[in-house]
């Protein structure tokens, strides 16, 4: 096991249509036992940050470090890494078993025994033991995906890396692999590099997400901290589901004036905004409230415009009279609203995030200081 360290690494791709940046500038520290997840939208270079830490992808600046030693001009079977395919990249004329010792006899001198026995130990692990005779055309896709993390851990890395590798499953099975991958990066306390573009699986998983866009680092943080506390526009929108309601508004003095509604701000949040005007107030659907009559200056007038069941909660997306401006509000899903009723939507100041309008820097992030620390879990 071993830290990992990426310090102002660039990737830049060369063509005739001009230089493509894949990675900018991306500085991260990854410590000993740690489950990152990097995420983003497709694009984004999460995947060639990953080919160029297995040493996959030609670095065109900086520095990768693990252990405290530069490992930018060592070949890739001398990093002590295991990569994790979205492929699964099984041999197919070879058995499970064979595949699992395969990268062991290429790149150790460890003896057939003890080979054989950690196959054994890590089948055992993943419950595979009676296909390890089979060979992966006889397999079903959760099964292939075992296979591929099994033959990770026998050659027991410093790092894994894993690039989607439940993108193929259903999305049961990839629920189940989830809880199990969490698992067994727990019993084997590897420092773990995950990319997906699903972001309930960065939510899930990760001890800490970082999140690109365009080759370049938004925010890394732990999961509720990039959700409650988002350091920018980008990642307030890309992280939950349904995603963050946006206005664009203009402030004037203490109210924010927008397309169809005005939003009245308190003395110590207009100070926050340090003077800005041209902003994007946010607020999530799950802050927005649906309430009997309005009684108060953040509550609103609204049109039920569609509403989508979703079982357990339902996701009733909302219009203001002049129909300019929709937003989506979150309710339980036992709750009746029908769709063409007048609703009034609550929306309180201590749940708001603003952002700057030009930059798309956060301003404000939601008042959590009251919330208690077992829902806040931020400190």
């Amino acid at each position: 096991m071993a830290d990992l360290a990426l310090d102002r690494l660039t990737k830049v791709f060369r063509s005739g249509d001009g230089d493509i940046v894949a990675v900018d500038d991306l500085s991260m520290d990854i410590e000993d036992g740690e489950f990152l997840v990097l995420v983003g939208p497709s694009g984004c270079g999460k995947s060639t940050t990953l080919r160029m830490i297995a040493g996959l992808e030609s670095i065109t600046g900086g520095e990768i470090r693990l252990a405290d030693r530069p490992v930018n001009d060592v070949k890739p079977q001398d990093r002590d890494i295991a990569m994790v395919f979205q492929s699964y990249a099984l041999y197919p004329h070879m058995t499970v078993r064979e595949n699992m010792r395969f990268g062991l006899e290429e790149s150790t001198d460890l003896p057939d025994d003890e080979i054989d026995e950690r196959v054994e130990e890590t089948a055992a692990m993943l419950s595979i033991e009676p296909l390890l005779d089979r060979k992966p055309g006889e397999l079903s896709g959760g099964q292939q995906q075992r296979v591929a993390l099994g033959r990770a851990i026998v050659r027991d890395p410093s790092v894994f890396l894993m690039d989607e590798p439940l993108s193929n499953l259903d999305a049961k099975l990839r629920a189940e692999m989830r809880t199990e991958l969490q698992r067994l990066q727990e019993e084997l306390g590897v420092t773990t590099v995950y990319v997906t573009h699903d972001q309930t699986e960065a939510m899930t998983m990760g001890d800490r997400i970082a999140i690109l866009n365009e080759g370049e680092l938004m925010q890394v943080g732990t999961p509720l901290e990039c959700y409650h506390e988002p350091r920018n526009e980008f990642v307030a929108g890309f992280i939950g589901e349904p995603s963050m309601n946006f206005f664009a508004v203009e402030r004037e003095g203490d109210t924010l004036r927008g397309d169809g509604f005005e939003y009245s701000l308190s003395e110590e949040t207009v100070r926050a905004l340090d003077g800005a005007t041209d902003l994007t107030l946010g607020v999530r659907p799950e802050d927005v409230e649906i309430v009997g009559t309005a009684s108060g200056e953040h509550d609103f007038v609204t049109t039920v415009d569609v509403v989508e069941p979703m079982g357990d909660e339902n996701n009733v997306y909302l219009t203001f009279p002049d129909g300019s401006e929709t937003f989506v509000a979150v309710v339980g899903g036992m709750r009746l609203i029908e769709r063409g009723t007048t609703v009034v939507a609550r929306i309180p100041e201590d749940v708001i995030h603003i952002f700057d309008g030009a930059t798309g820097e956060t301003l404000r992030n939601r008042d959590l200081s009251r919330m208690t620390a077992a829902e806040a879990r931020l400190d």
